[in-house]
């Protein structure tokens, strides 16, 4: 028997042990996205192969998308106990694969499994908190996965640089397959003898082309990553094909009217791509930049991240508390408008002689920005949904914020390699990212406000 609502909390004695398990895994995600965007310099001179340096994140985002759609559809079929299951051994089977890498390729193939699962395990996830959970502990729940950022962001980063500078890139890989094995074993004992639902019967026909359409988005976005490997007239008319092909595509996987910034649910999950392809592209670069032109080794550019990710999860933490009072169309503008500080920051930085310290500080502004933005957007996806459409919600939520980042780094990617790299392509990169989010503030505005319980 559980706690009624109004004494239930997320660590209470129902809870606590579904709570670790999950904050567990969200923490060694963590611990892995932040080493990859620190090493990433380190793994392409290593493996020859820095005209796929983007691929190497687009890649993973893109296959993430097979990985939310799969494990959105078994959620609301069979409910998510399998699909986390399945998700979390791909993500380390990726990390193994990434680890003992010898070329480029074969890193690349370990970074396309671990997206499978990477994917999949976010949305598994998520439609656990939704079965769980009451309504009015979401925030806090999502604030507490915000928070298992915290530690990483403090020594993440750093470890990972050190790791790579004085031991070899590697462990940043297999040390968090090892770790990730640990929870997972953990997490499966707690969530045995837990009722996580059974699901409801689904249309096959409809699952099936869901599926198919998501490895068309994921196979094109990689595409678009693999571009600029190309020469630039070829490489550039490849790449927007290529877009425009996945703007169609992914339609079916999303709610409708979603690209046409419908109020509401559709524009809470265009808003999340958007504002994904806009920080992922450009935090991809930070390091690079730092390295490239401050002359910074692997082990200080990872404090770039760190101070961000410190401000992501302090605001996330806000949100979680002080949510309800702000209210969507608030958070939206604060939001967008600190990360809109941050780029002008880094674009600043890489136009003029400047101190590094702005693009550490400033990149400090963008972590605050999506802290506030990200579990907002979750919060909403969550309300707008019942029992029958929390999979399908969940993962539409994570496939705009994988396809938008995919997409947004690839061609952010694709100009680096056309400009020959240096400053003027790395300011590029983050002028780019400032117009999306120009765009950004419309569906922002946009949000609607669903069956939302206050935050206690």
């Amino acid at each position: 028997m559980t706690p009624p609502s109004d004494v239930a909390t997320i660590w209470d004695r129902h809870r606590i042990w579904v709570t670790l398990g999950a904050v567990a895994l969200i923490f060694l995600a963590a611990i892995e996205a932040l080493a990859v965007t620190t090493v990433m310099p380190i793994v392409s001179e290593a493996l020859d192969g820095e005209a796929l340096f983007a691929v190497a994140f687009a890649g993973t985002l893109a296959t993430s998308v097979i990985g939310m759609v799969a494990t959105g559809a078994w959620s609301d079929a069979r409910g998510p106990r399998g699909a986390l299951y399945v998700a979390v051994a791909l993500f380390i089977i990726g990390l193994l694969l990434s680890g003992f890498a010898v070329t480029m390729h074969q890193f690349l193939l370990g970074r396309l499994v671990q997206g499978l699962g990477a994917g999949g395990q976010t949305v598994a996830l998520y439609v656990v908190v939704a079965r769980l959970y009451p309504p009015h502990l979401h925030g806090r729940i999502f604030a507490a996965f915000a928070a298992a950022w915290v530690v990483p962001s403090m020594v993440g980063p750093f470890l990972a640089g050190a790791v790579a500078e004085y031991l070899d890139w590697r462990w940043a890989f297999l040390g968090v397959a090892v770790l990730t094995a640990a929870a997972f074993l953990m997490i499966a004992v707690r969530l045995r003898g837990v009722d996580l639902g059974h699901g409801e019967p689904q249309d096959r026909r409809a699952l099936v082309i869901r599926l198919l359409l998501a490895v068309v988005v994921a196979v094109l976005a990689v595409v678009v990553g693999f571009s600029a490997d190309m020469t630039p007239p070829v490489g550039w008319p490849v790449a927007l094909a290529a877009v425009l092909a996945i703007g169609f595509a992914v339609l079916p996987l999303l709610p409708r009217r979603t690209l046409l910034a419908g109020r509401g649910l559709p524009s809470v999950v265009l808003t999340r791509g958007i504002a994904a392809g806009a920080f992922f592209a450009a935090e991809a670069y930070i390091p690079y930049l730092l390295i490239k032109k401050f002359g910074f080794s692997a082990t200080w550019a990872g404090v770039a991240l760190m101070l961000a990710a410190l401000a992501w999860a302090g605001a996330s933490a806000l949100q979680g508390r002080f949510g309800e009072r702000l209210g969507n169309r608030r958070i939206t503008l604060i939001s967008l408008g600190s990360l809109l500080i941050a780029l002008s920051c880094v674009l600043v930085a890489a136009l003029f002689d400047v101190s590094p310290v702005v693009v550490v500080v400033g990149w400090a502004f963008a972590g605050t920005g999506m802290g506030l933005l990200y579990p907002r957007l979750t919060v909403l996806t969550l309300a707008y949904s019942d029992e029958t459409n929390q999979g399908f919600n969940s993962s539409a939520l994570s496939i705009s914020d994988a396809t938008g980042s995919a997409v947004a780094i690839a061609l952010a990617g694709l100009g680096v390699a056309s400009l020959g790299g240096g400053a003027g392509a790395f300011a590029v990169v983050f002028a780019f990212c400032i117009a999306l989010l120009a765009i950004a503030v419309v569906p922002g505005l946009r949000l609607g406000h669903a069956a939302e319980s206050p935050v206690r």
